[in-house]
């Protein structure tokens, strides 16, 4: 039976880099489907949301099953309980890479898309994500405090595109849309890395048992 529990936490474990992979993925393509004005990649960011999807329900039985029939003992409850909060938050990333891709379709071949920092924040919040998920894999606490830390990056970034954006609205308003589209995307991206945070901060309650602030301990069998 024990060897039969090791191997449910070694596919949790891959489950979840999948499950990260595709949330990169996602990201990826819906901030590429802006660059490039390519209506193909925002499509395929609809695929991935409900891959994504599909995975949150997955390792959601899995991990209840293996409360329900393992009784995992302190440490492992921990890591399974913040598998479980952990998805939540990757399939919200999903959401927001979904919207991501369908502004992009409004915004069509506009050079606004070129004229702010986007790329620069996407690829933050792309490595925010890779490592808040590689964290938990390894148990990585070092690792998912710096996710942390890169907040005030991401947030920095978004200051950024939301100033470059005031620059652009003075110069010529007539693509006022557009620019409300933009920084809508940026707080999309924003919102992501907060994600992102929240991921880091349940690796570390699945490493220390501290919980993240606002949470209530569960019950440990």
């Amino acid at each position: 039976m024990r060897n039969v529990y090791k191997r449910q936490l070694e596919q949790l474990k891959v489950s979840m880099i999948e499950m990260g992979n595709l949330c990169e993925e996602a990201i990826f393509s819906a901030s590429n489907a802006l660059l490039s004005a390519n209506e193909a990649l925002a499509d395929k960011v609809t695929h991935l949301e409900e891959e994504i999807d599909r995975m949150e329900r997955e390792i959601e039985n899995h991990c209840m099953k293996m409360l329900l029939h393992q009784q995992p003992v302190a440490g492992d409850f921990r890591t399974i309980s913040s598998a479980l909060r952990m998805i939540s938050d990757m399939e919200r990333i999903g959401d927001q890479a979904y919207d991501i891709a369908e502004i992009s379709k409004v915004i069509g071949d506009s050079e606004v898309r070129t004229k702010v920092h986007i790329k620069d924040m996407t690829a933050v919040t792309i490595k925010m994500v890779t490592d808040a998920v590689e964290s938990f894999v390894n148990q990585d606490l070092n690792l998912a405090k710096a996710v942390m830390e890169y907040d005030d990056i991401v947030d920095q970034n978004f200051t950024q595109v939301r100033e470059e954006l005031i620059g652009l609205i003075h110069e010529d308003g007539t693509e006022g849309s557009n620019y409300l589209d933009i920084l809508m995307i940026a707080k999309y991206l924003e919102r992501i890395g907060d994600h992102a945070v929240n991921i880091a901060e349940w690796v570390e309650y699945s490493i220390t048992g501290v919980l993240p602030k606002g949470h209530v301990a569960e019950t440990e069998e």
